[in-house]
């Protein structure tokens, strides 16, 4: 293992992390990064599991209203019910991720030019988004309906093609449902934690057996440099949302979308 692949992999990292809550995709950035430095992982395992470094962020940043909420469950109807509407908005990734598993990775994942498509295309959608005035009817991702939390579980499905953005998908299908931009990007953080931990726990199940040392200090790397990142787009990212809207990372994703299928037209 080179000190290249190592500087690599915390590059990697930190993308992961700076792109992960954003809706942007973290996933088709990190795929098209690694496409053009040659960066390889088993099974595409390095790309998935240092998401965990966000998602530890994440309870580190929200560590004192998940604690309230474990402490209230038995006895407050808000928290229950923030609870229920998590897990049935995951429920739809659960099944639909386990069956489609192998396709996700084995095609999705290998297509660049599909990954460019969409970044471009979500891209378009977070500006269209953006002039909508829509007037919220959901101020509180706590206190969302299980309905809507169902739907925007489904509408989280979309994130299963690299390049959609799971945060992006979610956000734009909260806000379309009658979410504010606060809940809605709250919701969608809250979302994150069981998806990327299941999505964590299935992929290294399923490449247990392809792993060895160098690649498990790779993804260490990774790991750290993007719980590193993802602390600082965490902590600034529903201010920044609520100040200036979605147009920003509408624009990022259309200038790295064309980019991207330059440089492949170019380079392969």
């Amino acid at each position: 293992m080179s000190f290249g692949t190592l500087l690599e992999a915390f590059l990697l990292g930190l993308l992961e992390g700076f792109t992960e809550f954003l809706p942007v995709s973290s996933t088709g950035h990190i795929l098209l990064a690694g496409h053009f430095l040659g960066f390889e992982s088993e099974g595409k395992v390095f790309e998935v599991v240092i998401q965990l470094g966000a998602i530890l962020a994440l309870l580190v940043v929200y560590f004192r209203r998940f604690f309230d909420v474990l402490i209230t469950l038995p006895t407050s109807p808000r928290s229950r019910n923030f609870v229920f509407g998590i897990l049935i908005a995951f429920l739809p990734a659960a099944v639909i991720g386990a069956f489609a598993h192998g396709f996700i990775k084995s095609v999705l994942f290998e297509t660049p030019a599909l990954i460019c498509i969409m970044l471009i295309l979500g891209g378009i959608i977070l500006l269209w988004v953006d002039t909508l005035k829509v007037k919220p009817v959901h101020t509180d991702a706590m206190a969302f309906p299980p309905l809507l939390a169902l739907k925007i579980g489904f509408i989280q499905c979309l994130a299963m093609i690299p390049g959609v953005s799971r945060s992006g998908s979610t956000i734009v299908g909260g806000l379309l449902l009658g979410a504010s931009k606060p809940a809605a990007a709250e919701f969608s953080f809250f979302l994150a934690l069981p998806t990327m931990t299941g999505a964590f726990a299935y992929d290294l199940y399923k490449n247990r057996d392809a792993l060895n040392a160098d690649d498990m200090t790779i993804i260490a790397v990774g790991f750290i440099a993007a719980f590193i990142a993802a602390l600082a787009v965490v902590r600034g990212l529903i201010a920044f949302v609520s100040r200036h809207g979605f147009a920003p990372f509408g624009w990022w994703r259309i200038g790295v979308g064309g980019v991207g299928l330059v440089a492949l037209a170019l380079v392969g």
